[in-house]
């Protein structure tokens, strides 16, 4: 009889000193609730959703594997030696991919956006005068970044189509004017051979969206008479951090390192495919392109054969169709991205790309195909 009291008794004391976690558990789960207004996101407790699709747009594009394993890499640290000596070797794939042994070679954290106002922001001075060929989007918005620096900005204009470099490279001579060019998307696409830059267009700086290349402008760069306005953007201390001045390494900023990681990798491949068999691939794959989309009876955008980009394909949009419902059925049908065109040419033509390794003939057929789909199906969309 006493054992049993005793039990009961040690029972109800456990019972009750669990009781009493329990509460102490609610109550401060509910101090806790009451010190938060806003709820974990229910959307962030599910499983992250990537959907498989063909980017044959003007960029981004698909990332190979081995790219993509790269990226994962275990961080370490944007001073350690291991770092440095792959940004020095980042360094090299860029001026073999640009044939270019110019010192002040480096890659901008940021974006191609970002690596524009770069080389404007260290180029321009307040006051300074700056010629900028219009002839779409990308010209439209370097005038209004030099406008915001203080520029006093002319504006060459030209129609949507074939760039304006070899007139400004023949005033370059004519007028010794520094000219900074830019290649978004060329790169290893399409031959720049060293004469390219000083001879054919004088150009003083050049800027291409990852990797981001900085060509010979540290003259006017040293003649500054004020800082550059962006700390984050000044070529000075970016140089220095990409050891491009010989001076001892300071901190700038901290790197992405895994972009890094991936950068390195992606010019290793094409160091290895070798450049000249980078370029004829793309120039291959594009012929094939231009090809298909003659015989589907649409007409390319640029009719000058030689100056055309091997990576970006513009055709224009045929008379009675919506662009916006032949990019919706690729991509609903096919998982294929194109794009429609962008600033003065928006609504006229549609942009294909061939870029890195999407640039394959397998993918030029997969979307000639869904093309031909697409005329089939939309072409009751009259504006």
């Amino acid at each position: 009889m006493h054992c049993t009291a005793v039990l009961g008794a040690a029972q109800a004391a456990s019972t009750a000193a669990l009781l009493q976690a329990r509460l102490l558990g609610m109550a401060r789960r509910a101090m806790a609730t009451s010190l938060l207004c806003v709820p974990p996101p229910q959307v962030l407790l599910r499983p992250l959703a990537v959907p498989e699709r063909l980017l044959l747009g003007p960029g981004p594009s698909n990332v190979p594997p081995r790219i993509l394993a790269a990226g994962s890499q275990q961080l370490l640290g944007h001073m350690h030696p291991e770092v440095l000596q792959v940004m020095d070797e980042i360094k090299a794939g860029i001026q073999y991919a640009f044939q270019t042994r110019n010192r002040l070679t480096l890659a901008i954290s940021g974006t191609g956006h970002c690596a524009m106002e770069a080389a404007l922001l260290n180029l321009l001075d307040r006051d300074d005068t700056a010629l900028v060929a219009v002839n779409g989007i990308w010209g439209q918005r370097a005038a209004d970044i030099a406008r915001r620096l203080g520029a006093n900005v002319h504006e060459l204009l030209k129609p949507p189509g074939p760039g304006a470099a070899q007139a400004l490279g023949a005033l370059h001579h004519a007028r010794r004017v520094l000219h900074r060019g830019a290649a978004a998307t060329g790169g290893a696409g399409r031959a720049l051979p060293p004469p390219w830059l000083p001879a054919a267009c004088g150009c003083g700086g050049i800027t291409r969206g990852s990797p981001h290349l900085h060509g010979p402008a540290g003259e006017k760069m040293l003649r500054r008479k004020t800082k550059p306005l962006s700390f984050y953007l000044d070529m000075s201390w970016l140089a220095n951090y990409w050891g491009c001045d010989g001076e001892l390494r300071r901190y700038h900023h901290t790197a992405p390192i895994n972009s890094f990681f991936s950068l390195r990798e992606g010019l290793a491949m094409l160091a290895e495919l070798g450049l000249e068999n980078s370029w004829e691939r793309h120039r291959a794959n594009c012929t094939q392109l231009c090809q298909g989309l003659c015989d589907l009876g649409l007409e390319l955008f640029v009719k000058e054969e030689k100056a055309r980009l091997p990576t970006v394909t513009t055709v224009r949009v045929p008379e009675g169709y919506d662009w916006k419902e032949i990019t919706a059925f690729l991509m609903d049908n096919y998982s294929i991205e194109i794009a429609g065109g962008l600033g003065p040419s928006v609504g006229k033509v549609l942009r294909i790309g061939l870029m890195g390794c999407n640039s394959t003939s397998g993918n030029v057929d997969r979307v000639l195909c869904a093309l031909r789909d697409a005329l089939r199906h939309c072409r009751h969309s009259r504006l």
